[in-house]
């Protein structure tokens, strides 16, 4: 009987978890779609879609710090609140930044990678990355 439970936890877990990886390939396209539609370049796109990933540096001082950091630069919260800021300020160069950085979340989670939590690199609310030494 605990195999049967545990299988279904298993399978409504990675049901749960292909809905936010296919939340997170929408946010892409959406991302994509309207930097596209605004008119961005494609240099810029090029240029700045790893930049969040500064945020691993972060691990030098640890794995707490790793996760604090890279959770600030990979929430949609602060690509949402710069967006907002650059369309209150009527600023197109901060609206296609922001635009970028929420792309990045989203093919971050499209391809399963989560935030992170303090136990280690490799945890993340979506899953385990990586693969154990």
């Amino acid at each position: 009987m605990a195999l049967i439970e545990m299988t279904v936890e298993t399978k409504a877990r990675d049901g749960v978890r292909d809905v936010l990886r296919m939340e997170g390939l929408a946010l892409a396209a959406a991302s994509v779609a309207a930097y596209a539609h605004m008119g961005g370049s494609w240099a810029m796109f090029a240029s700045f879609i790893l930049a969040p990933d500064a945020a691993f540096l972060a691990y030098l001082a640890g794995p707490r710090f790793g996760a604090l950091g890279y959770n600030v630069l990979h929430s949609t919260i602060g690509a949402i609140l710069l967006g907002f800021v650059g369309v209150l300020l009527a600023q197109h160069a901060v609206i296609l930044v922001a635009l970028i950085w929420a792309a990045h979340i989203g093919f971050d989670r499209a391809m399963g990678y989560g935030l992170k939590y303090a136990s280690g690199f490799r945890d993340t609310h979506l899953n385990s990355i990586g693969h154990a030494h």
